[in-house]
């Protein structure tokens, strides 16, 4: 979308829920995290098991990253370097 908020466009279409998607400084790349599919839509909880994706900004597949214990919470502000060669997020574990 343009920075006014116009002109949105959708740039997935899979069957995964993605969220908090982060462009890099260089404009270039967008990553975001993807739920699996039997999470409902509306919902971003953390502790789920999660894709770290990446892609063109200006659309194409998706290519995953990592694969993590994550969610709310793994990448909600801005996480790339300024650089846009490395992306800093956060993966959860269970403490016994």
């Amino acid at each position: 979308m343009k920075p006014n908020g116009k002109n949105q466009e959708q740039l997935t279409d899979d069957e995964y829920n993605n969220w908090f998607p982060h462009i890099s400084p260089d404009g270039k790349w967008i990553v975001f995290l993807s739920y699996m599919p039997d999470m409902q839509p509306d919902q971003h909880p953390f502790y789920q098991h999660v894709y770290l994706r990446i892609m063109p900004v200006n659309g194409g597949k998706p290519k995953v990253i990592a694969y993590l214990y994550g969610g709310q919470g793994t990448i909600n502000t801005p996480s790339w370097s300024p650089d846009s060669k490395r992306i800093a997020f956060v993966s959860n574990s269970a403490v016994e």
